[in-house]
């Protein structure tokens, strides 16, 4: 018997079983290459999304770390930016699996304009071709690429904040704490929105929302078999690549951490965000009642994604300005 779950707000609802009712809730291995065409067939070239705005951006490459690729970055910043400014690390969802560094770029873009930031968005490998720890070892080298190029770029090395949404929501996790374990870069706060954290996928909210939603438990599986491979589930997993694994996470940089009340990753972002404090760490949590995975990303005009958007634009300020 299926479990209760509670109702989606009203105004995404309609969009979902309209605008939204060709996107399967349920991606299985085989339709990985489908999803990644659709995917890459709705991108808008960033160009055309920075059309209008004062912003540039220029392309780079860092060095892989030890035998590893290089990896491509992106940096994003407004023409008249002062030097100095705060950089945003940014990494892309797509549950590990597809997409590209421009993959909800626009949810950054008002950061750029509004706050004066330096956005800077990665290009790392994707599962199954690449499991871990390629994708985090690539987010890794670019963090240091980051730092060390702040001043170039016109920021600060020493105001740096990852970032990222589902897929790129959990290597931003991961990668506060590889930095943390590797003694830097040091980080100014983490922005984890809707992040995918916990690959035993046995939550509540994993089980309420099977079958429906934008990101249900079965596509959850998918992607974390992608990524680990036969390690899914066992002991061994490693808390780099789902970071509601690890059991300490004290030193951490200050977080967001938001997620929708109807939607698979929930339970497992509520946790991490009580684990945060838990651990001495500040942690702000917003649950979106009704909203599912990706809503403000879809429906970025929906009166949710608006509130949404303020309330991490509204933290990230008040991370710069101390």
């Amino acid at each position: 018997m299926p479990l209760p779950r509670p109702p989606f707000d009203p105004e995404l609802e309609m969009a979902r079983r309209t605008l939204l009712a060709g996107i399967p809730s349920s991606i299985t291995p085989d339709m990985v290459q489908a999803s990644r065409s659709r995917v890459a067939g709705s991108a808008v070239p960033v160009e055309r999304l920075i059309a209008g705005r004062p912003i540039g951006v220029r392309h780079a490459e860092a060095r892989g770390l030890a035998t590893e690729p290089d990896v491509t970055l992106s940096v994003l910043r407004r023409h008249d930016a002062p030097q100095g400014a705060p950089v945003v690390y940014f990494m892309h969802g797509g549950g590990f699996l597809f997409g590209d560094r421009f993959s909800q770029i626009e949810l950054v873009l008002d950061w750029i304009e509004r706050l004066g930031v330096v956005v800077v968005t990665v290009e790392y490998r994707l599962a199954p071709e690449n499991p871990h720890p390629a994708p985090i070892e690539d987010c890794y080298a670019g963090l240091l690429w980051t730092e060390q190029n702040a001043r170039e770029i016109g920021g600060n090395p020493d105001f740096l904040v990852v970032a990222g949404v589902s897929g790129g929501g959990g290597l931003a996790a991961g990668l506060a704490l590889l930095a943390r374990d590797r003694g830097g870069p040091q980080l100014a706060g983490q922005l984890l929105m809707c992040p995918m954290l916990d690959d035993r996928n046995n939550s509540v909210s994993a089980q309420q929302f099977t079958g429906v939603g934008m990101w249900d438990q079965v596509s959850n599986a998918t992607a974390w078999a992608a990524l680990l491979g036969s390690e899914q589930g066992t002991d061994s997993v490693s808390p780099y690549a789902a970071p509601a694994r690890a059991t300490d996470l004290s030193g951490l940089p200050g977080a967001f951490v938001d997620c929708g009340s109807t939607e698979t990753f929930r339970d497992e972002d509520v946790d991490y965000a009580t684990r945060l404090w838990g651990a001495g760490v500040q942690a702000e949590l917003h649950v979106w009642p009704g909203a599912f995975h990706g809503f403000d990303t879809f429906l970025p005009g929906a009166a949710l994604s608006v509130d949404a958007r303020r309330a991490r634009e509204s933290w990230l300020r008040r991370l710069i300005t101390g």
